[in-house]
């Protein structure tokens, strides 16, 4: 499913988080508006919570493109979820947490991810599985995330469904990174709204999943510190259906999605 640029906004399926509104304040006014802004907006039906978890990959697109338009609908039994984890910056800038990983992990080493793994028989829901990977990638605690949404299942390279947990930050102060070395080789934050920019520090290129063209987008991004470092593939393509939910607009660019319908009728699938 594409999201054209300079066309009508096309929402992003998500699922709202049943969460329940209290007298407590929000230490950030725009955190709460966002809450408050997902909440007023039409739902889609609920995703199916049962399967097996599985491991995340560096490419996907949404598992509703083509004729999957249903959230309870899941192409496949292996399942994931990552934690797309926001705050406001002093500088009133949304900022979304990564990660890169280890080197010396077998797969994927060095690239840049959101917190998150394969479900654990243990976990609840897949907000449970992210709020866990988190703690246990780069010590988050989970007191300190209120989880909103879920967006649809994200199909990965290796035939993984893949489930963005939307959650809010209540304040920096409360978190002090403890990356597991076995796992995390550092953590840091990007602006959220990058990801909908077709910037000097974005491009794409075209790939193919069991017989099927699609684009992978890749971000570059330099930290204040200096860091270099490039956003690319699922996590890409994750945070740009975030951001374009957050912002209700659509990407400066084409996110050119590949056919799902054609990849399970593969005969590879």
């Amino acid at each position: 499913m594409a999201a054209l640029c300079n066309s009508t906004y096309v929402p992003v399926k998500y699922q709202l988080f049943p969460w329940k509104e209290t007298q407590e304040e929000w230490i950030c006014p725009k955190l709460k508006s966002i809450a408050q802004q997902l909440r007023r907006a039409p739902l889609d039906s609920a995703a199916d919570e049962e399967g097996p978890g599985g491991v995340t990959s560096s490419t996907g697109v949404p598992a509703s493109v083509a004729s999957i338009n249903d959230l309870g609908r899941f192409p496949t039994n292996k399942r994931a979820a990552v934690l797309v984890c926001l705050h406001q910056s002093p500088e009133g800038e949304l900022r979304v947490i990564l990660t890169q990983r280890a080197s010396s992990l077998s797969s994927h080493s060095g690239e840049v991810a959101l917190p998150g793994g394969k479900r654990d028989k243990e976990d609840v829901d897949d907000a449970a599985t992210a709020l866990r990977e988190a703690h246990e990638e780069i010590g988050l605690d989970p007191s300190h995330v209120r989880i909103i949404a879920h967006l649809e299942p994200l199909l990965s390279k290796h035939l993984v469904g893949v489930i963005p947990v939307i959650g809010l930050l209540d304040a920096m102060r409360n978190y002090n990174p403890k990356p597991n070395p076995g796992e995390v080789e550092s953590v840091f934050e990007a602006p959220l709204e990058m990801f909908l920019k077709a910037s000097v520090n974005y491009r794409s290129r075209e790939r193919e999943m069991l017989g099927v063209r699609f684009r992978v987008h890749f971000f570059d991004y330099t930290t204040p510190a200096g860091q270099e470092f490039t956003i690319w593939g699922l996590t890409a393509g994750i945070l740009i259906r975030v951001a374009s939910l957050i912002f209700e607009r659509n990407p400066d660019f084409e996110e050119f999605g590949p056919d799902v319908t054609a990849i399970m009728n593969s005969s590879e699938w």
